[in-house]
């Protein structure tokens, strides 16, 4: 496997297609001699190649001018005025930066003067700076009408491991709406994304290596999802209707003594998007219905003790889910230099689980145990935000505030049915989680000559109180001591500043964010194990990107980043989870942050029709967050708890190439190929009483490789497939085996382009399941999942 993938990387080292960006370059034009302004001046861009006109403007009565839609290149302006000699000024519009300051351009009226004043910049895409990239997921043909979850997992360098994203093979991802937190995505790690249908989405921006003016937290990186929003004049809006079927056959029969697998799965997804815009004023709103029935999971699990007994069992979860997302705002533009923003976003998502559990001896012919449950559940977000900005006259300055406040509600009840030879006992519990976050934040931002400069502050709040009743029955197995309440408390103040400096060749951005962190986690004192808790620290984290420019078309940078992941409230929740019988898994209030070191090298190059991004990345990690199985006392329960495991490390290459065949198609292969290590660690666990665990070191290559192909068939149909493979992987105290799929979709535009026809069908030769193999002490499990991921889907959009 490791000599295919190096063999692929040798073979695609190739140049790629290049992707444009726009800048706004500005000045002001003054007299040397009185230093007063020079009215009325004419101002001319000319490419520097064959001084071909490209766009004009005047100066105004202060002096000043804006030539607009300027893209990358190298240019000269010309500046002329009656009385005084016309100046020529060299300047290098890159992509850094979307507004580039000429600074102060002196006339004189007796001599000529030429002074070359370089000024490069460099807007935020993989070509080019190479810390993020954008895509149109609107153009993902493969997963219209599903979840943001299942549309990003085709997106280069993101792979789908338990319901998580992953960046370059690491979950620790930071996940932004319009560029903010929220407890829909999550606070701290992921959560959520499979309840944002990706009908309401734009497009998805993946940072690699954050600046120091986002938060720390995320060591893989930023995952930014941009929420549609219309910007033509007037009232328009879109139309929109998915359906779809799921599960159509059986993957792996059932055990016996057990209620069916959901299948013929329905899946409906209604959305409407309306906007008006009207001068100064721009009003939205988007808003999906997504209701689905899934097989959410269909689990085979052997577990092997060292004593000789062997259990074996099936996790069948049958999924419903109905789920009302909308977001609206205002946006509102008050005189020329204030903008004032407000948006709501609301989710209410409800989940019923039924699920079945059987336990049998090794060779099936006794069942031991039936474990049957229904969970119900209801998940509630309401987000305000508010922003102002304001823009100084020097384009490109300005200053910002915001306000963010989240409210998340978890109400969740489980009721099991616990079937014994000997009897049945009936146990249930419910617990109840509020989430309450407050952010401020003020941001600065000044165009330089030769780059910017930009600064700010923050201040979060966080605060969820938690409660959990448990309700026992018959013999019940739950820990009845371990429930109560529990109440978590965050408060981040945080500063940043960030500098840009750019020549025609050299690019740096140094960064430098400083958090300071308190974290509180009280406990009920009846708590069978776990006592009050808690942390603080202040630390810096830096940012460094050291950039050149061989030519127009060939690019290198150079990383580093520090980043944190700070376990978050529901990784230290005190109240075990009985969903799993055999597993049982609960947090740890003794968690502790993990922080991580960042290097990457990058290379980019590129052609009129192609591109190539090239990537080293070195990651270290210290205080790995991980969960480590166990068992206690002789008891065949696994205990799944969350520990701080030590040192570990990554090291990888990943390569984008995307390469347009003509106006026919377009193709584009990622690869990413890592060596994981998780070195030796020792920790102790507290629950359900105190044992040690260890393990030894753990080392494995692995990678992923993704092929998407778009063709552009006759008829205006356009047809797109996408390939995914995942190579073996380790993962804590285990491995994960290799994962394949392949999905298909297509659409045609109707009604003179204002409606579109899709259809897609995912994992089409149904190959899709998840083994893992996990060693602990005095036992081992090997576990497949065969869950639900063929769909068939068809819809239509209509814009009006």
């Amino acid at each position: 496997m490791k000599q295919l993938i190096i063999a692929i990387l040798v073979c695609i080292a190739q140049p790629l297609y290049a992707q444009t960006e726009n800048s706004t370059v500005s000045g002001l034009v003054k007299e040397e001699k009185t230093n007063l302004p020079a009215a009325y001046a004419t101002v001319i861009l000319k490419t520097e190649r064959d001084s071909a006109f490209v766009m004009g403007t005047v100066s105004g009565e202060d002096g000043r001018f804006s030539l607009n839609e300027v893209h990358s290149g190298n240019y000269f302006l010309e500046i002329k005025s009656t009385g005084f000699v016309p100046k020529r000024v060299a300047l290098t519009a890159g992509r850094l930066n979307h507004f580039l300051d000429m600074g102060t351009i002196l006339l004189s009226e007796n001599e000529q003067l030429l002074q070359e004043i370089v000024i490069s910049g460099k807007a935020d895409e993989v070509n080019a700076k190479m810390d993020k990239k954008t895509f149109d997921l609107g153009a993902n043909l493969t997963q219209a009408g599903a979840s943001a979850l299942e549309a990003m997992k085709n997106l280069p360098g993101v792979t789908v491991q338990d319901g998580k994203l992953q960046l370059r093979g690491n979950d620790k991802v930071m996940v932004l709406i319009d560029g903010k937190q929220t407890a829909l995505t999550g606070m701290g790690g992921q959560s959520g994304l499979d309840n944002i249908p990706a009908s309401a989405i734009e497009k998805i921006e993946i940072i690699n290596n954050p600046s120091a003016r986002f938060d720390a937290n995320g060591n893989a990186g930023i995952i930014n999802i941009i929420y549609r929003k219309e910007k033509q004049e007037g009232f328009n809006g879109k139309l929109g209707f998915t359906g779809g079927l799921g599960a159509l056959w059986v993957k792996k029969e059932s055990y016996p003594g057990i209620r069916p697998q959901y299948t013929a799965t329905p899946k409906l997804n209604p959305s409407l998007s309306l906007n008006y815009r009207k001068k100064k004023v721009n009003l939205f709103l988007q808003a999906d219905n997504l209701y689905t029935k899934t097989l959410n999971k269909n689990e085979f699990t052997d577990r092997f003790y060292d004593n000789g007994d062997t259990i074996r069992q099936q996790t069948v979860r049958n999924r419903t889910t109905n789920i009302i997302t909308g977001k609206a705002g205002l946006d509102w533009q008050a005189g020329e230099r204030n903008t004032f923003n407000f948006s709501t976003l609301f989710s209410s998502e409800k989940i019923l689980d039924r699920g079945d559990e059987p336990f049998f001896t090794a060779d099936l012919s006794q069942q031991q145990r039936l474990w049957r449950f229904l969970e119900d559940e209801l998940k509630t977000t309401v987000t305000l935000s508010s922003g102002w900005q304001h823009q100084f006259r020097q384009p490109g300055r300005k200053l910002s505030a915001g306000f963010n406040y989240t409210y998340h509600r978890e109400n969740e009840q489980y009721f099991f049915t616990n079937i014994l030879p000997a009897y049945t006992g009936l146990d249930s519990f419910k617990l109840i989680s509020d989430e309450h976050v407050a952010d401020l934040n003020l941001d600065y931002v000044q165009p330089l000559k030769y780059g910017r400069v930009e600064g700010g502050i923050k201040l979060r709040r966080r605060y969820i109180p938690v409660n959990m009743l448990f309700i026992p029955g018959l013999n019940s197995p739950l820990d009845t001591n371990a429930g109560g309440w529990a109440n978590y408390g965050e408060t981040i103040p945080a500063v940043y500043g960030n500098y840009i400096l750019e020549s025609k060749s050299f690019e740096v951005e140094a960064g430098l964010r400083v958090e300071y962190v308190s974290v509180q986690y009280d406990v009920n004192p009846g708590h069978n194990t776990y006592k009050s808790d808690g942390y603080h620290y202040t630390q810096p984290f830096p940012n460094m990107r050291l950039s050149y420019k061989l030519n127009e078309r060939n690019r290198f940078s150079v990383f580093y980043n520090r980043r944190v992941d700070r376990p978050n409230e529901v990784d230290i929740r005190i109240f075990p989870k009985y969903d799993d019988a055999g597993i049982i898994k609960v947090g740890n209030p003794a968690l502790r942050p993990q922080f991580t070191h960042v290097v990457e090298l990058g290379y980019k190059t590129s052609r009129k029709d192609a591109y190539l991004y090239t990537s080293l990345y070195h990651r270290m990690m210290d205080a790995t967050i991980t969960r480590i199985s166990s068992t206690v006392g002789g008891s065949p329960l696994i205990y799944n708890i969350f520990q701080n495991a030590g040192k570990s490390y990554s090291t990888g290459i990943e390569m984008l190439l995307s390469q347009r065949a003509g106006k026919w198609a377009d193709f584009n292969l990622n690869l990413n190929a890592y060596q994981n290590i998780i070195e030796a660690f020792s920790v102790e666990n507290l629950y359900p009483q105190r044992n040690t665990f260890s393990a030894a070191r753990q080392e494995l290559f692995s990678g992923n490789i993704k092929l998407n192909g778009l063709f552009h068939l006759p008829g205006r149909w356009d047809a797109q497939f996408s390939a995914v493979y995942q190579a073996p992987d380790i993962i804590p105290q285990g491995t994960i085996d290799a994962r394949f799929s392949i999905d298909l979709g297509v659409r045609k535009p109707i009604l003179k382009g204002k409606g579109e026809l899709f259809a897609n069908a995912t994992d089409i030769a149904n190959t899709l399941r998840i083994r893992r193999t996990i060693q602990g002490e005095g036992f081992r499990y090997v576990s497949t999942d065969y869950y639900e991921t063929q769909v068939l889907r068809a819809g239509f959009t209509y814009k009006f």
